[in-house]
């Protein structure tokens, strides 16, 4: 029996991989996925309930970029028996008495952002606030419309159906054990066997250096790290508040000045409003009177004060991989020919996935990536030693 050869072979089955494999597949490419962990394992950074989707970056390059996965997303929720993206908007507040700056908050030079790239945005004051979002104790509020919360587990299950019915290859619980050339062709060495591939791309998160140092002849190491949220907390309201927090009533939520981020309550399907408290490398730091997720609802969402609080856990608490300069890893591993990189999302990536897995498969495969990928080149990480 000839040996199958594959046209692209990608090593992690996150939602990176899995959207790499989709894209790839409509291009009639004989397509292998590996990965060491099962699909859905809970040390995953793309398995959990709930991930934000939003466009309202200070980077307007990422605001952009949000936005045309926006567009993906939507497209592939036609493909879905099961709709995932809650439209309810994403609303970044702020108070006076915890940033005295208004002015100079998140909220306010994001909402700017969204005006220059004439993307849906609305502001509010205090009594406009309170109007339209009564749960809020703030001062400003700026609301990215096009914005809200998905929903994972269906999407998991969609991108498996789509694989399959495009007869897509996984292997998961198959641990990589070297990568090189032969012949022409990049061999990839499991626990199980080795399997051949005219192409690859490394979509493995936090397992990317481990990975890339079993490539024969590959240097590159990336400044990639673990991080997570400091405390991620469930508050369960009683019953008869409860639809006072649900999608069509409380949109996303984030005070990103000090580390706050939230989800509405989804009925049935989480189990209340989720509140984490984690400050991005890509937002300036203050110190305030708000030092936890106890003490930005005492403040900020008083109407939560009688709520039921239980930890966050298992899938809906993992690592985020952080990079030195803050910018995704996205592009061709030098010095490895017909190889290919995405990681260090940092743990706002997954909103990306459809452009991450487009732009992957239009790399591997030849063709030009329709996004603007420059400044996520790995080669920025190759230390030249010519002097």
């Amino acid at each position: 029996m000839p040996e199958i050869v594959y046209d692209l072979a990608i090593v992690g089955a996150g939602v990176m991989g899995l959207f790499t494999a989709l894209f790839a597949s409509r291009r009639s490419a004989r397509i292998l996925v590996v990965d060491p962990w099962r699909i859905g394992d809970r040390r995953a950074a793309s398995f959990s309930l709930t991930r934000s989707i939003r466009n309202d970056y200070l980077d307007p390059l990422y605001a952009r970029l949000a936005y045309e996965a926006r567009k993906l997303w939507l497209e592939f929720q036609a493909e879905s028996s099961e709709p995932f993206l809650i439209e309810c908007g994403c609303l970044n507040i702020a108070r006076a008495s915890v940033t005295p700056d208004l002015s100079g908050t998140y909220a306010e030079q994001s909402y700017r952002v969204l005006q220059d790239l004439a993307l849906r945005t609305s502001a509010f004051d205090r009594s406009g606030l309170r109007a339209r979002f009564p749960q809020f104790d703030a001062d400003i509020g700026r609301l990215d419309v096009e914005a809200g919360c998905l929903y994972v587990p269906p999407i998991t299950a969609t991108l498996l159906a789509r694989l399959k019915t495009a007869r897509v290859s996984i292997e998961d619980g198959t641990r990589v054990e070297r990568i090189h050339r032969r012949g022409g062709r990049i061999v990839i060495e499991t626990a199980v066997g080795e399997r051949l591939a005219e192409r690859l791309v490394i979509t493995a998160g936090l397992g990317s250096n481990e990975l890339l140092a079993r490539i024969d002849g590959c240097a590159l190491q990336l400044p990639v790290r673990p991080d997570r949220p400091s405390e991620s907390k469930y508050f369960i309201p009683p019953p008869n508040k409860r639809d006072q927090f649900t999608p069509d009533r409380l949109p996303v939520f984030a005070y990103l000045d000090v580390g706050i981020y939230g989800h509405p309550m989804l009925v049935g399907k989480t189990p209340g409003v989720k509140i984490g408290y984690y400050n991005p490398p890509d937002v300036r730091r203050q110190t305030t009177s708000i030092a936890s997720v106890q003490s930005f609802v005492s403040q900020c969402m008083p109407v939560l004060a009688d709520a039921q609080v239980v930890d966050v856990e298992g899938a809906d608490q993992c690592s985020y991989d952080l990079v030195a300069d803050d910018n995704f890893i996205l592009g061709q591993i030098p010095g490895v020919p017909g190889a290919v990189i995405g990681t260090g999302w940092r743990g706002t990536g997954y909103k990306f996935a459809p452009m991450i897995g487009r732009t992957l498969s239009e790399l591997a495969l030849g063709g030009s990536p329709r996004a603007d990928i420059s400044r996520f080149d790995p080669q920025r990480f190759v230390t030249s030693h010519a002097g």
